[in-house]
């Protein structure tokens, strides 16, 4: 799985850096979807995932499907998948090798509760660019130059407020283009659901700490 950018994504852990002076028509965009995501005990999404090189060359589409409450979230993408019980990240590479590491150590991707909580001030400097069509265009930079991308470019429906998609390119220019889809802020959804159990997966299976 492409570590999304949004975990990678969605797109959804606080953030730490200095404030910065951000645009007052931006943040109010912002944060019409974010007080929706913060209100709802439970969200539910579809996306899809394409990528390109820095040269345009496509790198074909990914389905993947979240599920999220608070500060826990599953993401799925084929036979791979990431949970987040809120403390630790697992992240399972569809074979036999699962990654774990600690939330804070996971800060420098985008993770579902960054892309969709809405709470940038700390950790982006971002501007309305766009306000053509059917959505609200904004650029975020990162303050914190370690993170693995370099700017981010969300997409608000003007008549929902809800997120519709975003492109995200890494240090590399390399893009990745994450379309919204079948979103549900108000899912029914069970802590059970981020707790991490081993016998889930390949007996013969490795944890990486």
């Amino acid at each position: 799985m492409q570590k999304l950018y949004i975990t990678s994504v969605f797109i959804f852990c606080s953030f730490l850096f200095t404030q910065a002076q951000n645009d007052p028509a931006a943040k109010k965009v912002i944060d019409a979807f974010g007080s929706k995501v913060k209100a709802s005990n439970g969200i539910t999404a579809t996306f899809s995932l394409k990528s390109f090189t820095s040269k345009g060359k496509a790198n074909g589409t990914k389905a993947l499907s979240l599920s999220m409450r608070g500060d826990k979230y599953l993401l799925k993408q084929g036979k791979t998948e990431i949970i987040c019980d809120g403390k630790n990240v697992y992240n399972f590479d569809g074979a036999k090798t699962i990654t774990k590491s600690a939330v804070e150590e996971s800060s420098q991707t985008l993770s579902p509760q960054k892309l969709l909580a809405g709470s940038y001030d700390k950790d982006f400097s971002y501007k309305l660019v766009n306000t053509k069509g059917n959505f609200n265009e904004i650029e975020m930079i990162p303050l914190d130059k370690r993170k693995n991308f370099q700017k981010v470019t969300l997409f608000f429906n003007k008549k929902t407020s809800v997120l519709a998609k975003a492109n995200i390119v890494d240090k590399s220019n390399n893009i990745t283009e994450l379309g919204v889809s079948n979103i549900n802020l108000n899912a029914k959804i069970t802590d059970a659901l981020f707790v991490f159990n081993k016998s889930n997966y390949p007996k013969d299976v490795e944890i990486l700490d």
